[in-house]
């Protein structure tokens, strides 16, 4: 049987020693070793052992980017719930090792700090996105908007790394659709034989029967 890849390789040696040993008593030669690799192997493909811990989220940002700029959904925020779908995709793809990683940023600080600032980059892409094609959003609407998506796909994303949720994909779209729901303006007609009448206090009522009667004739029935 072939052998994983170097790169994941590395990631289960250093989880299973950060398991064994802790996080901050894991070195990278430990890392290294665990795997079968050198030293210099493991800086090809991790700057640091806090980098084996994360997705490469640089890759990741480029293909949510690219799937932004060929958007074919109908409106901005469709677009941009479409392509967080790739991020959650990315984390079921890594299966038990996001779980292991889920359960270590919860335990140290530091890495829980760099996972807030990496969930930062997703909404600060979607929030760019969507006020530039929207010309007519506010600065707030778009921010609003950004936050909604990555609060839904968050909330799915943790409960599937729980073991709480069987179809996560499932539910993602239907968290999504709520966000859409949320942010389309709803149209209400006015009820049928209602009409409203703005008038200024200080005009004569005499002046303004001619008006209203023309109104009550013309109204639909």
């Amino acid at each position: 049987m072939d052998k994983p890849p170097a790169r994941e390789r590395l990631a289960r040696a250093a989880f299973d020693l950060f398991n064994e040993r802790g996080y901050e008593q894991t070195t990278v030669d430990d890392i290294a070793e665990r795997a079968g690799l050198g030293r210099a192997t493991f800086f090809r493909h991790y700057r640091s052992k806090e980098d084996v811990i994360f997705p490469d989220h640089d890759r990741l940002l480029d293909q949510v980017r690219d799937r932004l700029r060929s958007a074919s959904q109908d409106t901005p925020l469709a677009a941009v719930c479409d392509a967080v779908r790739l991020v959650l995709a990315h984390y079921l793809h890594e299966g038990d090792l996001a779980r292991r990683r889920y359960a270590l940023t919860s335990t140290v600080p530091a890495l829980r700090d760099r996972e807030i600032v990496s969930v930062a980059r997703y909404q600060k892409l979607f929030r760019e996105y969507l006020a530039g094609q929207q010309s007519d959003a506010t600065e707030l609407h778009a921010e609003l908007m950004a936050a909604a998506v990555a609060a839904a796909h968050n909330h799915v994303l943790r409960r599937w790394l729980r073991g709480e949720s069987a179809d996560p994909l499932r539910e993602v779209d239907a968290a999504l659709r709520q966000v859409i729901v949320l942010f389309t303006p709803q149209h209400r007609e006015p009820a049928d034989g209602t009409t409203v009448v703005a008038f200024r206090t200080s005009q004569p009522l005499d002046s303004l029967l001619p008006t209203l009667q023309h109104l009550i004739e013309t109204a639909p029935h």
